[in-house]
């Protein structure tokens, strides 16, 4: 009872900081530029937003292969009362685990083998990756003149990661670190880092980060979520090589290669990695939930004008796709319209096609043999 005491009285605290002016808590000021939203009515950035973001994050779990992409399949009542399990008995839930396995799988970088290695995911995905859609929710509120920006993107943002453990949790009842490490840790981490300019500036300009998610599209037939997934890239420019750039894409993949930027503002990048395949259970005697995932080899081609992608094409992605091709709004325009359109190739031959609409969150997906 008493660490639910504490855990709401941490929860109070956060929101409370949302109310308070960045001079005050962060020693900013509320004239800070804005670093990873500018409102651009082309590529990835114009399909950015809170209700796109959560269920591209939300749901990022059903990308990998031997979880269904059936939004009925999520058993959302165990997987709310089960996360809050863990989160209300985090020391206990450790303890039983393990705290040496707990550190050097979670948190500490030990091992660069899969089964070994969960810190990797909790610093790319939950520490970065969430301070920085923490940030770009607050530009994007402050660019479409909400009030209190930093409150709607602190709640967008705790409900992105809530629903993202949620669904990760489904129908499991027991014992589990994961949203221990990913809330208590990583997510409280990315949330206090981005909130510093120097960061947010660091990432905005020198890095050149940004947030290139997929289109997802809801198929009614089959009560599917089709093309889902957060994705961010970063630039880093080469020396004496002025148009090439070191070039990174992560989401449930990790891919490196690079980029060459034109005169005009578009670039190329290619890169190759690998990216998780399969959810499997790693055997243990705690009585703890753990996880890892297979890998195998992908590969993908990217053209962005000005760090908004306008179209992706990868190879062998999630969900047994053998090719996903993603063309944003700015490629086709159809008078004042300009629609997004994904074609994906499953294994099976089938092609999973979809429409997306900047000013939806969702757009419309189906299946054709």
């Amino acid at each position: 009872m008493r660490l639910q005491f504490i855990y709401k009285k941490l929860l109070l605290f956060i929101f409370l900081l949302a109310f308070q002016p960045f001079s005050e808590v962060f020693g900013q000021t509320e004239d800070n530029p804005f670093y990873f939203y500018e409102g651009k009515p082309y590529g990835s950035e114009a399909i950015f937003n809170p209700l796109t973001v959560i269920i591209n994050g939300g749901f990022g779990i059903m990308q990998i292969n031997n979880r269904s992409n059936n939004l009925g399949s999520v058993n959302y009542k165990n997987g709310y009362h089960n996360v809050m399990y863990n989160l209300a008995r985090p020391l206990e839930v450790i303890s039983q685990f393990g705290w040496k396995r707990f550190l050097t799988r979670e948190v500490v970088p030990t091992s660069i083998q899969p089964r070994n290695a969960q810190y990797v995911p909790n610093y790319e995905l939950h520490m970065i990756g969430g301070g920085f859609t923490y940030r770009a929710f607050i530009d994007w509120f402050r660019w479409n003149n909400y009030p209190r920006p930093r409150l709607w993107a602190l709640t967008s943002w705790f409900g992105y990661h809530f629903l993202n453990e949620v669904v990760e949790n489904n129908a499991y009842v027991g014992p589990n670190v994961d949203p221990i490490s990913d809330i208590y840790i990583f997510n409280t981490l990315g949330l206090i880092l981005f909130s510093f300019d120097r960061v947010a500036r660091f990432f905005g300009n020198s890095l050149r980060m940004q947030d290139w998610s997929f289109m997802p599209g809801y198929d009614p037939v089959l009560n599917t979520i089709e093309n889902n997934g957060q994705n961010f890239i970063i630039k880093i420019k080469l020396p004496y090589l002025e148009p090439w750039s070191y070039f990174y894409h992560w989401g449930v993949n990790g891919m490196f290669g690079l980029s060459y930027q034109r005169k005009n503002g578009t670039s190329l990048s290619f890169a190759g990695g690998v990216l998780a395949k399969d959810l499997i259970n790693v055997p243990n005697n705690s009585g703890v939930r753990e996880l890892t995932t297979t890998l195998v080899w992908t590969a993908g081609i990217f053209y962005d004008r000005n760090n908004s992608l306008l179209t992706s094409l990868i190879l062998a992605g999630t969900k047994g796709y053998k090719t996903r091709l993603n063309i944003y709004p700015g490629i086709f325009n159809f008078g004042r319209l300009s629609p997004g359109f994904f074609f994906n190739l499953r294994s099976d031959n089938q092609i999973v096609v979809g429409l997306h609409l900047n000013f939806l969150p969702v757009g419309i997906a189906t299946r054709m043999n």
